[in-house]
Parts: C-alpha cells; sequence; structure tokens
C-alpha cells in the first residue's frame, strides 16, 4: 500500500512540475509546450487525482495533492532565488533563456517534421 501512494506522489510532482514550468518560458515556446507537454500533464495530473480517490481516502489524497503542489512551487522559487544569486548581469541570464527556449522549438520542429 505504501508502495501505491508513493507511486501516486511521484506521479503528481512529476505532472505538476511539468505543469509549473510552462509559466517560465514566453509565448511562442510556452505555445508549443502548451500543446505537446502541459496538457498531456495536466491529463495525467487529473488521472493522479483520480487514482488516489479511487485507492486511498479522500483525506490521503487531497494531502498528497497539497504537499505535491507545494513542494512544486517551493522547488521553483528556491531555484529562481538560486538562478538570480548566481547571475549578477541579468542580460547574460535572459540570453542563456531565449537561446534555451529557441532550442526546444528546434527540437519540436525538428520532431514534428523529420
Amino acid at each position: 500500500m505504501i508502495i501505491k501512494y508513493i507511486g501516486f506522489l511521484f506521479t503528481l510532482l512529476w505532472s505538476y512540475t511539468f505543469i509549473k514550468s510552462q509559466s517560465i518560458f514566453k509565448k511562442g515556446s510556452g505555445i508549443l509546450i502548451t500543446l505537446f507537454v502541459s496538457n498531456i500533464s495536466w491529463l495525467t495530473f487529473i488521472a493522479a487525482c483520480f487514482y488516489g480517490i479511487k485507492n486511498f481516502s479522500f483525506y490521503q489524497t487531497l494531502l498528497g495533492i497539497i504537499v505535491s503542489v507545494t513542494l512544486v512551487h517551493l522547488a521553483f522559487a528556491r531555484l529562481g532565488l538560486y538562478i538570480s544569486s548566481k547571475f549578477s548581469d541579468k542580460k547574460y541570464l535572459v540570453m542563456i533563456k531565449t537561446t534555451i527556449e529557441y532550442f526546444i522549438i528546434g527540437i519540436f520542429i525538428y520532431y514534428f517534421f523529420f
């Protein structure tokens, strides 16, 4: 039973991390992330919630959802503070972020057409 609950928590954390990561990107790459990743992650998150309700008590499911959402928000906040502290020049950070976004767009285009 504990292994099922750990799997449930892991699935919630995994899917909500991808949902939360959509907010990092700009509109251009955000649309691609929304189409390909975020919608599937929402379906996975909802399916995991349904699985939790069917296999565990309502309170255990609610506790798992609250804990996973809180952990993901805290992790993103701490990661944001850490990254901001490491880069004194914000222009360099924006340049790296833009490069990563274009790289993601390129991967989606390559995967979609080839």
